[in-house]
């Protein structure tokens, strides 16, 4: 499953307003700001703080740039 450029374009942190990246293999849009993953189910990102699992520095030094 990916997410096509025009949606990453279109969809930003809903906390910070930031941009969110994809990460493919977890299936979520990383928030690198909040430190927060969006996760994405059936082609749709479900951007809703209490959906949201919270990334440790460790978690986001892993993620590709």
């Amino acid at each position: 499953m990916t997410l096509d450029e025009r949606t990453l374009a279109l969809v930003v942190c809903p906390l910070c307003k930031g941009r969110l990246v994809w990460h493919a293999a977890t299936a979520e849009l990383i928030c690198r700001g909040d430190r927060l993953a969006y996760p994405v189910r059936d082609n749709i990102p479900y951007l809703l703080s209490s959906e949201a699992r919270e990334l440790s520095a460790t978690d986001l030094e892993q993620l590709p740039k």
